[in-house]
């Protein structure tokens, strides 16, 4: 007879929230909704590109295209409803980014020194804590709180010392980060404490 299955969050502190799920790259080949995804572009043994949106997938004869996005104008095109040009790109040559599993707290942490990726694929990204990041201004972070995962945001600042002694980043939403590019509008901004953000 078995007992209760063993909670997997039991050792972990109450101030600590769970760490936000990774982003893993999947072929576009698949079957994976590809409009407004995150996406990269490129070719084994050359590199990447990402910063990318996609559309869905375009048939032209025999062969599949994916038209792609820079993620500003994706932004634009969206919140001021224009046209903007999408290149098409060879489905087997663009990636999507999706979520993967939630780590468990107490599995192995961050591997320290280089970590060696296969150049045949883009490589999965691990949150990383923000307060173990050199910088943090306009990267892609993520705000954990109550185990909800607020994403599509980036930093607007660095570490600073906040008001109540605790050390924070400012962030806004992506779509006021780009309108700030584009129009020249200020973001909004939400002060939250490091250890509630990742770099996604």
């Amino acid at each position: 007879m078995s007992g209760p299955l063993p909670d997997p969050f039991a050792g972990q502190p109450d101030w600590a929230p769970l760490t936000p799920r990774p982003v893993e790259i999947v072929p576009a080949t698949g079957r994976v909704e590809l409009r407004g995804r995150r996406i990269l572009v490129g070719l084994p043994g050359l590199g990447w590109r990402g910063d990318l949106r996609a559309d869905e997938r375009v048939v032209q004869g025999s062969r599949t295209y994916v038209p792609v996005i820079p993620e500003h104008e994706w932004y634009r095109a969206e919140s001021d409803q224009v046209e903007v040009f999408a290149p098409l790109i060879p489905v087997e040559r663009v990636w999507v980014e999706t979520l993967g599993e939630r780590p468990s707290p107490g599995a192995a942490g961050r591997e320290q020194g280089i970590r060696l990726v296969s150049l045949d694929e883009p490589a999965n990204r691990i949150p990383t804590p923000v307060f173990e990041a050199d910088t943090v201004s306009g990267r892609r972070v993520v705000h954990v709180e109550d185990s909800v995962e607020h994403r599509d945001l980036r930093a607007v600042t660095e570490t600073y010392s906040g008001a109540d002694g605790d050390i924070c980043v400012r962030v806004t939403p992506e779509l006021e980060w780009y309108r700030w590019a584009w129009r020249g509008q200020p973001p909004t901004t939400l002060e939250v404490p490091v250890h509630l953000l990742w770099i996604e």
